[in-house]
């Protein structure tokens, strides 16, 4: 990875200007959300387009709403967007989440969202926007997927895992219903430091998983390069 982006095996992704770059939770996200069967997604805070690109590789068909609420991080989305080979599937729109509207409804609505609740703010606004979840309150996203899913639709997301307990409060309080969770930890026995969860409209049995990240080398985890295998080149 450069200064100005990243290069994955059938995209690229340039991030220069924009607060957030690519990272391992938008990676993470990205190739574990179940994406496969959706005719339609939106990718809430969508930043480069990270995380779109790698679902339309995954889902040869579906229909991808990308919106950004940042003018820059937009941008750069669709440039991201315009290179790549599923410009015509991923649309990008710049609009807070909270403003959107739309009649058709998401089969999956995935998002890497600002986390920091509690500690002192960029004054970057663009980094400020992109970290802390002022701009993207938890219950702001749960009240989204409320509106925009179809019945059988899924919210995906990846948080820190104490923000992910705190964001579990409030989905369960507003009607969600828990279907996956994977607790993701640097390395075999650590303390899970995040939490990919997918929620639904509707009840059903939840599966709970465990990731790990590095082997004990240091190099990524046989469970990490097989989630990936797709979109790392090495």
């Amino acid at each position: 990875m450069s200064s100005k982006g990243f290069t994955f095996k059938q995209f690229e992704i340039n991030h220069e200007g924009c607060a957030m770059k690519v990272g391992t939770d938008g990676v993470l996200l990205g190739a574990w959300c179940s994406c496969q069967s959706a005719e339609r997604i939106a990718d809430v805070g969508a930043g480069t387009g990270l995380i779109s690109l790698m679902c339309a590789q995954r889902n040869a068909t579906a229909k991808i709403d990308a919106i950004e609420i940042d003018s820059t991080a937009a941008t750069c989305a669709r440039n991201n967007v315009s290179r790549s080979a599923w410009s015509d599937r991923i649309a990008v729109i710049e609009c807070a989440i909270q403003q959107f509207s739309t009649e058709q409804h998401y089969d999956l609505i995935v998002s890497n969202p600002p986390y920091f609740s509690e500690t002192l703010q960029s004054p970057d606004p663009s980094r400020a926007t992109a970290r802390h979840n002022c701009s993207l309150p938890h219950r702001d996203l749960i009240d989204a997927a409320k509106r925009l899913l179809t019945p059988e639709g899924r919210l995906s997301i990846i948080l820190p895992t104490d923000e992910a307990r705190k964001f579990a409060m409030q989905a369960v309080v507003a009607g969600l219903h828990l279907r996956r969770r994977c607790d993701v930890a640097t390395k075999r026995g650590a303390v899970p430091k995040r939490t990919m969860s997918e929620w639904s409209l509707t009840t059903g049995e939840a599966s709970i998983e465990e990731l790990t990240l590095s082997a004990e080398d240091g190099s990524r985890s046989e469970e990490y390069s097989l989630l990936t295998k797709e979109f790392y080149l090495k």
